[in-house]
């Protein structure tokens, strides 16, 4: 079953080989950890998430949340799931001893989060958007909000949520309309509408924990005048005992293409004018705070989408191998055995396009993870600083690449299945249904490609760019030392060179004005520059899996060539189709931005 749900030699390739998780243990705050510690905690992760995550994750599916009485009622096996989670301490992996955590460097703990998105993505996400709302009250919340509900949030007693989005305004946060009126004792009193908030109602702990933006009496229009609070379910005593019920209702359950076993709700605050908030941080400051929690939200959001693309390949790989169906073009005896369908070179594309989007993606998300423990753990700020640029840039193609490209895997995995996927009895087509929503949510990939091309690109004068640039080069140069790859390294040694051309040439656009126009085909920017980066994390994997050839240990030799030959495929198949996306960014083809109403 793990196999299943997590290629357990790949995982112990990118940890132990290509991200070299044991250097962590040198830092102090991970000197208490080795490979065994790490390890240990992956079986966990591993055990729980067969045993009670993923047997009720098509249950999930089939018995969406409904609305029951003014709650929202869940099937009683996710409970049980979220308990044996928390028991385990995954939901504050990374915290402190002190604050009952493991001390877990962050890449470990995604790489044991992974096993619980791949065995069922809606249970899961519970948990993740606690961790969220839980790190921003750390962050910005006073001693006394931290007591009153980080400790609790920490205990798993209570959990959290985000609450952003607003029925006219979508994903335009500037025009939210929320209204936060001060109380006289150091509270607010909050009034609006909020919808698709996941998990915003769920039985599955004492109290939850909404981190809303709002706007006060005096706000300045647009995104400079959101506040954030916190609006909590029940209200908390100074004893931290449960108070009465907030005036935060229920008002109804969105019903999903997928994703059906988390809650989507729709939540009205201040219907009796009494709903409780309390501010966090300063007046005006709640976007660039709250942005902390969406950019762990989004990296979750990449690494979800990893995982239902990873399971989807994997059980396309099980189902080829042991279907059998027809025989090779050449095979003219029809009374000769039928071969597996993994032996048709088509079945094959399509599963060598799976292996190389998701293990691509694999790879970076959990490059990710490592550059987030590198914020926190590196000796120096100036270096803590570097890397934060670095993740920052990398940020909107770790959301929004995989939840392309990893869906792409899920939709060949259907088609492996042929007129079974297409059907309920086999799982890949929920994991499309649930996949498709990544695209979507914590900012659509439409706005994550404004994000990268006008804002990632250009912080503080190109510096993480160009720190992308430098380490894409070193690659190449590595890969250089080995012939076998001169086929892998040039093609996107081509594409970083045409895309910094690209990029030049529209931010100079956007420099004299034309901001709208050199912004119109950013999608296109978001693919290219996504290829870019996922091509240079499989030549960092073909490097890896050369030297480990070199090494002589027979019993990897196929792991290794199936390595070199996903790289092969995405270095030399999927890269180069990114210049004719260039081209069009480069010639500045206006066709979809002239395009008028009335034409349509």
């Amino acid at each position: 079953m793990s196999e299943l749900l997590i290629d357990q030699r790949n995982l112990a390739f990118e940890l132990y080989e290509v991200l070299d998780a044991e250097a962590l243990t040198e830092r102090p705050r991970f000197a208490d950890h080795n490979r065994e510690t790490f390890d240990a905690a992956i079986g966990t992760a591993r055990t729980i998430a067969e045993k009670l995550f993923a047997p009720h994750n098509r249950k999930n599916d089939e018995n969406e949340p409904k609305y029951v009485n003014g709650a929202a009622e869940l099937i009683p096996e996710v409970k049980p799931a979220v308990d044996a989670f928390l028991e385990a301490g995954f939901l504050n992996a990374t915290r402190t001893f002190e604050q009952g955590g493991m001390q877990m460097p962050n890449l470990l703990s995604q790489a044991c989060f992974a096993h619980f998105q791949s065995a069922n993505a809606a249970t899961s996400s519970y948990a993740m958007l606690t961790m969220g709302a839980a790190n921003l009250i750390e962050s910005f919340g006073t001693e006394e909000q931290k007591e009153r509900y980080l400790q609790p949030m920490i205990e798993g007693r209570f959990f959290g949520t985000m609450a952003l989005t607003e029925p006219h305004a979508g994903s335009s946060l500037s025009d939210i309309r929320t209204k936060a009126e001060p109380a006289g004792d150091g509270s607010y009193r909050l009034k609006g509408n909020k919808i698709f908030i996941s998990g915003g109602d769920h039985p599955l702990s004492e109290n939850i924990v909404h981190m809303v933006l709002a706007k006060l009496p005096d706000a300045p229009p647009g995104v400079k005048g959101i506040s954030l609070f916190i609006v909590p379910k029940f209200l908390v005593n100074e004893d931290g005992s449960l108070g009465e019920r907030n005036d935060v209702a229920l008002a109804g359950l969105f019903h999903k293409m997928g994703w059906r076993g988390t809650t989507s709700t729709a939540l009205n605050f201040g219907d009796k004018d009494n709903c409780v908030g309390y501010l966090v941080g300063k007046p005006h400051h709640g976007l660039s705070y709250m942005f902390q929690m969406m950019n762990e939200a989004r990296i979750g959001v990449g690494m979800g989408a990893v995982m239902l693309g990873y399971a989807g390949y994997l059980y396309s790989l099980n189902y080829a191998r042991e279907r059998p169906q027809g025989r090779l073009p050449d095979g003219k005896n029809p009374s000769a055995p039928q071969v597996s369908i993994i032996e048709h070179a088509d079945v094959k594309r399509m599963l060598l396009a799976q292996k190389s989007y998701v293990e691509g993606a694999f790879d970076l998300g959990l490059y990710a993870a490592r550059l987030f423990d590198d914020t926190e753990t590196l000796e120096t700020e100036e270096q803590r600083k570097t890397a934060l640029e670095l993740l920052d840039l990398l940020t909107p193609i770790v959301k929004a690449w995989p939840s392309d490209y990893c869906l792409k895997a899920n939709e060949l995995a259907i088609q492996i299945l042929g007129g079974h996927g297409y059907t309920r009895e086999y799982p890949v087509e929920q994991f499309y249904r649930d996949n498709r929503l990544n695209p979507i949510h914590e900012g659509t990939n439409g706005i994550q490609s404004l994000d990268l091309l006008a804002r990632k690109v250009t912080m503080n004068g190109g510096a993480a760019l160009k720190q992308l640039s430098g380490l894409i080069q070193s690659c190449c140069k590595r890969a250089a030392e080995y012939s076998d790859l001169n086929d892998l390294r040039e093609p996107l040694e081509k594409l970083h060179a045409h895309i910094g051309s690209v990029t030049m040439t529209l931010l100079g656009d956007m420099g004299q004005g034309k901001v709208n126009e050199a912004l119109a085909n950013s999608a296109l920017y978001l693919k290219a520059f996504g290829h870019m980066v996922i091509g240079w994390r499989w030549l960092e994997q073909a490097v890896k899996a050369q030297q480990g050839l070199a090494a002589g240990n027979d019993a990897d030799t196929a792991f290794y060539q199936g390595k070199l030959q996903a790289a092969r495929y995405f270095l030399r198949w999927e890269v180069p189709s990114c210049h004719h996306d260039l081209n069009v960014l480069e010639n500045r083809d206006l066709t979809c931005y002239d395009m008028q109403d009335a034409w349509f």
